[in-house]
């Protein structure tokens, strides 16, 4: 089964892929690092203008570790969860201080950068280097939930059992790996969605045990939806959009103008969240408290 699962999804792939600018022949190691640091939790038609401006200020790791970090967090833009840019400048510095400005293709290196964990560690090896490793992100445990263990969704964290079924489907040799990586990640992404998959558009349909199985409907633990009106992460967001436009200090006045007490779900929401972006170094207070601006 495994060997016909990747010779069909490889050759869907190869015909239906979206071109996209970390994929291309003249990538480099460094531009596929930032797209998955970009890409986590964030889609593709954000991403992808945020990257081609990112790579042209910053095209190797040396240039964004000579940076500061503010300027990271700006050019970050609105792709959301900014620490992200935070701990994409830090990985920059360590890949210029530890291994001489060149993102490394070891696996166990690329672990302890900042902010790479095991997923974008695999991604990166994969993508980038074209090692051959189980590579499981949302998409690509949704498919093989679907279509090896005949489940609608995968379960809400990864299992050992999962990781197990993955390595267990790699082709032997790592080009074809590689390939196969990016497939099942493609075919989650544009037809074996979450919500509504296009089954009637999908290469393995025909040996998917969900489908096999009647498409029986998902029974595991309710999933919530992300909420975001009125949450912290919303006000912490309009208070960072005006540190990012101000590229001077900013005084506590106009913050509390961008978000006012009738936008507030508890009184101290506001001094919170400005003390939850100071707590992790998205924010610098000024010598009298009274002034604050992005990191330096």
């Amino acid at each position: 089964m495994a060997s016909e699962l990747v010779g069909a999804l490889v050759g869907w792939y190869d015909a239906n892929a979206r071109e996209l600018p970390w994929r291309q022949p003249d990538r480099t190691a460094w531009g596929v690092l930032v797209s998955e640091v970009m890409l986590q939790q964030t889609p593709v038609r954000r991403v992808e203008p945020v990257w081609r401006t990112w790579m042209q200020r910053w095209p190797t790791p040396s240039d964004l570790a000579a940076a500061s970090a503010g300027d990271a967090v700006r050019a970050w833009e609105r792709l959301g969860y900014p620490r992200r840019a935070l701990r994409l400048h830090a990985a920059a510095t360590q890949i210029r201080d530890r291994h001489a400005g060149v993102v490394p293709d070891d696996l166990d290196e690329l672990r302890v950068l900042d902010g790479i964990g095991e997923y974008t560690a695999a991604a990166v090896a994969t993508f980038a280097f074209g090692q051959r490793h189980a590579v499981l992100d949302t998409n690509v445990r949704r498919v093989l939930a679907r279509a090896v263990q005949g489940r609608a969704q995968a379960a809400p964290a990864l299992t050992a059992a999962e990781r197990a079924t993955a390595t267990s489907l790699l082709p032997d040799d790592d080009a074809t790996a590689a390939r196969w990586a990016i497939a099942v990640m493609e075919l989650g992404a544009l037809v074996c969605t979450a919500r509504q998959p296009q089954c009637g558009d999908c290469p393995i349909a025909d040996r998917c045990a969900w489908q096999l199985a009647g498409a029986p409907p998902y029974d595991g633990p309710p999933r919530r939806g992300q909420t975001w009106h009125g949450t912290d992460r919303q006000v912490r967001g309009r208070l960072l959009a005006v540190l990012r436009a101000a590229h001077r200090p900013v005084r506590r006045a106009d913050l509390v103008r961008a978000v006012p007490d009738d936008d507030l779900r508890d009184p101290h929401q506001r001094d919170r969240c400005l003390a939850g972006l100071v707590h992790d170094g998205l924010a610098e207070p000024g010598p009298d408290d009274d002034t604050y601006a992005l990191p330096g």
